[in-house]
Order: structure tokens, then sequence, then C-alpha cells
């Protein structure tokens, strides 16, 4: 319940914060008038779960775990773009973004229910073929809603969810065909990622994979001047700049000392900090490198167990926070967008619990309030596998 709780909060405060920057824009002068727009998508994927836990596969029940290989979801979506005479306009071209809300039919309500999402998304043009036709792209960011929790007992889904809510990831790409002034046609790939950030058990993650079609209608009076290519002219002063982002998050931890792994009752807390300093290549990427903290309270607990095999009377001692902390270097790529920045990072703990040691990745969403003021959601793996923590927090930038 109190999982549950936090992530409506966090979402509720992203969502608000997202649509007050999004009415209000940056400065006036740099970004002018607004073009909004609605839209509708029909997805339909196929779905499939990354478990690959053979205790998970014996509580499945076989006569319906079938049932979810095809999902369908109906989005409706508000957008806008910036006036092409404007600054960011000239910067971004076409460059869209907004709220959107879906709904999505798993073909089996009664195993894996009937999620609605709520999220943020933005996408742009990536090759103008003609005036008419050019290929884009599109992410999707928010939560998801209304899931039938495993009991870990019985489940009636080859996709199993450990949580209620869940975070919503999507990617897709294609061709956008503009049919007349104000009607836009879109077609192509698509990408999505269910998870709950390993803030509950299990947490194999739910994944679909197939195409969208969807259709735009501009409101309003629609300018007539268009731009068709990033503008690199406007100068910036500022080529490299400090990131420091702050954050935390909790999760849970599988206890693996023994023969049997254990599920350890409760949550941890992580807390994080990153200093990055990054290069301003372009108006629209940016790339550097990080260095990278964290204390996680579930490390190094095999140094210290005390007594017990199962969940309920397993003990361990309490370690130093200093045996818990480590530390890395990261590289780190940027597309930066009005509002909204996509940063990604691989790196290396270098310092800390054994168990530690290894490859990292990390993805983040900067929701930006100033310019250098700015909100931070991310996600952690290790090992290109396994699923770590979210980055929750706040960074401010140096220039």
């Amino acid at each position: 319940m109190k999982d549950t709780l936090t992530m409506r909060i966090v979402a509720i405060m992203s969502f608000f914060l997202c649509l007050t920057l999004s009415a209000h824009g940056e400065k006036a002068d740099t970004c002018g008038k607004i073009q909004s727009r609605i839209g509708f998508d029909i997805r339909s994927a196929y779905a499939f779960s990354s478990y690959k836990d053979d205790i998970l596969r014996n509580v499945l029940d076989v006569a319906e775990a079938g049932n979810t290989k095809v999902a369908t979801s109906l989005h409706l979506k508000y957008g806008f773009t910036f006036d092409p005479s404007s600054t960011q306009g000239r910067i971004y071209p076409g460059a869209w973004q907004g709220l959107g809300a879906s709904v999505s039919f798993l073909g089996n309500p009664k195993g894996i229910g009937t999620p609605i999402s709520v999220y943020v998304f933005q996408g742009a043009p990536i090759y103008r073929i003609n005036d008419r036709l050019a290929l884009y792209y599109e992410w999707n960011f928010g939560a998801s809603f209304g899931w039938r929790e495993c009991d870990g007992y019985t489940t009636y889904s080859n996709l199993i969810v450990g949580s209620k809510v869940n975070a919503y990831i999507n990617l897709g790409a294609g061709l956008r065909w503009k049919l007349s002034h104000h009607y836009a046609l879109t077609a192509g790939l698509d990408l999505t990622h269910f998870s709950n950030g390993n803030t509950s058990f299990p947490n194999p993650g739910v994944n679909m994979a197939g195409i969208r079609i969807g259709v735009t209608r501009e409101l309003g009076k629609v300018p007539e001047r268009s731009v068709k290519y990033f503008d690199d002219s406007i100068k910036n002063r500022h080529k490299l700049q400090f990131d420091v982002t702050a954050y935390g998050a909790w999760r849970k931890r599988v206890y693996r000392g023994g023969e049997t792994p254990i599920l350890l009752n409760g949550h941890y807390p992580v807390v994080g900090l990153n200093i990055s300093p990054m290069w301003q290549i372009k108006k629209i990427f940016r790339a550097g490198g990080s260095v990278d903290f964290q204390w996680d309270q579930s490390t190094d607990l095999k140094r210290h167990h005390a007594y017990g095999d199962t969940s309920d009377d397993i003990r361990f001692y309490r370690p130093s926070i200093l045996s818990q902390i480590c530390a890395g270097v990261s590289g780190r790529a940027e597309l930066v967008m009005p509002i909204f920045s996509v940063n990604v990072g691989i790196g290396y703990n270098f310092i800390g619990p054994e168990e530690t040691h290894a490859t990292y990745q990390l993805a983040n969403l900067k929701v930006r309030f100033t310019d250098h003021f700015y909100l931070n959601i991310g996600y952690q793996l290790l090992n290109f596998q396994k699923q770590n923590n979210l980055m929750l927090g706040f960074g401010y930038s140096f220039r």
C-alpha cells in the first residue's frame, strides 16, 4: 500500500509540474506563441515478459498463460509546437511535446488487468523526405495504473506483475505524412516497457513490440512558415557545464548468500549523487562524463549475515555506511530538446562492495524548470540485465 501511494504521489507531482511548464513555456521572448494539437493513436503489439526465474514459471496457470501474447492500446494526446519564427521554433523545428493517456487491452483482464497510463511525450522529425513526408521519433514516459499483481502463489498470465502501479516507457519511430494544412497521419514501429523499478517483487517487466498508427489535428491557425532543419546558428555562450544530480529511491532485495535465494522483507533506501561535466557539441546534443556515488542499504549483507535462512527469521549485523557506498565513472550522452532532455550513460563501479563491481547503465529524463534547475527521473541496471533501482531527484546545472 505504501509503495502504491508513493508511486501515485511521484507520478501526480511530475505530471502537474510538466503541465505547468507546458502551459507557460520558457521565456516569452524566445518561445513566442505555441501551436496546439490533439492526436489519437492505435497501437498493436506482441506482449512478452523478460522473467527467467523457474520459481515464477511454476506458479503460472498453464491453461491461461498464453492469453496475453497480443496487446492493443488506445492513446489520446494533447501536444504543442513552438512558433517557427521564435528562437525555440528555429532551434527545434517541428518538435512537439505534451501529455497523453492510454488504455491497454492485454487479452486477460482476470490475470493481468486493464492498465491505464498517463504520460508526458516528446517527438520531432529526424529527416524530412519532402514537404509532406518525414521520418520521426517519439518517446512516452509516465505511470500506469490498474494492474493485477502476482500474489506469489498463482498467476493467470505469462506476464507476471509485482505491483498495481508501474512505470510506463515507450519509444516509437516511423513516417509522418501531412495530409492537409491541419491533419497528419503517422505510422511506424513501437516498443513499450512496463516495470515497477524494483520497488516490489516480482519485477520481471512487461514488454511489447509492434506497430502504431495515428492521426493528429492542428488547432487554430497554422503558421505558413516552416523550418526544415535544426538551427545551430544561434550561439551558445555556455559550451561546458556541470550537472550535479542528487536522487533517492527505495528497492526490494533478494539475498543470495546461501543455496536458496531469500526475498527480504521490507524495502531498502538508496541515495546517490552524480557530478557530470557535459560539453555542448550541438544545440540538441551534449556529451561528457560523470563521477557517480551511490549508497544502498541492501548491499554488503553477505559479510554481515548473523543467522536465519528464511525471510521471516533472517537477521544481519548492521554494516557501516561507508562499506555500502560504491563509486564509479560513466560516459554520458544527452539529447537536448525543449523542456525535456534524455540522458543515457554506461559506467563501471571501481569502489565499493564486491557485488557492485560491475558495469552499470543509466537512463534519465530531465524536466527543466529553469535554465539551471531540473527534475530527474531515471533508472539504473547492472550488467545490462539486473534491475537495480530508480533515480528520483533534482539537479542543478552550473555554467
